[in-house]
């Protein structure tokens, strides 16, 4: 036989298994391709975290080697975690993207943000300043990283969740989704919030940075930390939040699940070093990261919700 007709009895090589990250990824891709083509000014979300990190990858593979046709955003509540806005600037600078930086310190220096006291959390004043950048750039669509799994009320929330022109979220009045087909049209004023990645959960999170080698912030790995204990939590010990009298201040090998504003995120014990450490110590938990870490989020069942009734992310 000739090698032409022995190519031809050779068996056709078969499919490639496309795995559930792949599919997460292909979805992921069309919705922010779909959001380029039919919103005049969206804005992606960057903070540094690892949702956003894994966002940023996503942009990379719809658009590269185009720039995005968006810039980034982050709010900054001047209570952020050194090593993680150090991370948020390396990687724009790396990425050649625009970062656009607002402070709510900023917005307390305007008057628009008054807080009870200079320790008090700044997590909720971060729904003023971002509507205050919305409406200062005209962003009609903002790209967040926020996922289904994390709180029950991010779980009522659609891919493209509508925002009227107070910046308002109504959780019993939201546009239908059938077959992934997507509404995004919105009048001067009003925003969509848009979530590619709202069907991962945080495992699916790690796995895909994994596999595509991501680097993240080191807080999330474990490290030697002061801490205080304080009934199911832990409380980092820095300037922002000092210990009490009678605290009792100890070491602990801990990680972060969250990164969000210092004074209410709170570490949680563990010895996961590595992508692969954190993955089987994620896959074995029964909390959601938010309910195991974030103390705004345990003041009542809807902290959560009343925050993005009022703009939160």
């Amino acid at each position: 036989m000739t090698a032409a007709v022995l190519d031809t009895c050779r068996p056709a090589a078969l499919p490639r298994v496309r795995s559930h990250l792949d599919w997460l990824e292909s979805e992921a891709i069309h919705i922010l391709r779909e959001l380029a083509g039919e919103c005049a000014k969206p804005v992606l979300f960057f903070s540094g975290g690892k949702d956003s990190i894994v966002l940023l990858r996503l942009a990379e593979k719809a658009f590269r080697p185009a720039r995005f046709p968006f810039p980034l955003l982050h709010i900054d509540t001047g209570h952020n975690f050194p090593e993680v806005t150090a991370f948020r600037d390396a990687r724009a600078a790396e990425l050649g993207e625009r970062l656009i930086v607002r402070s709510v310190e900023d917005s307390l220096a305007r008057g628009t943000v008054r807080l009870r006291s200079a320790t008090e959390s700044r997590n909720a004043a971060q729904s003023v300043t971002l509507l205050e950048a919305i409406a200062e750039f005209g962003f009609d669509a903002c790209i967040g990283g926020a996922r289904r799994d994390e709180e029950k009320a991010r779980a009522k929330e659609r891919v493209f969740s509508f925002r009227d022109d107070f910046g308002q979220w109504d959780p019993k009045n939201q546009r239908p989704e059938l077959w992934s087909l997507y509404n995004t049209r919105v009048h001067r004023g009003e925003h969509m919030r848009v979530f590619p990645i709202s069907n991962w959960t945080e495992l699916d999170v790690w796995q895909y940075i994994a596999r595509e080698r991501l680097e993240v912030p080191s807080i999330y790995f474990a490290h030697a930390r002061e801490i205080v204990r304080s009934r199911d939590l832990l409380i980092p010990v820095t300037a922002l939040t000092p210990p009490r009298a009678g605290d009792r201040v100890e070491v602990a090998t801990v990680r972060f699940r969250t990164v969000g504003d210092i004074t209410c995120t709170s570490p949680l014990e563990s010895d996961a070093a590595t992508v692969d450490a954190i993955i089987a110590e994620t896959a074995c938990t029964t909390i959601t990261e938010r309910g195991a870490t974030r103390r705004d989020d345990q003041t009542s069942d809807a902290s959560m919700e009343r925050r993005k009734k009022e703009g939160y992310f």
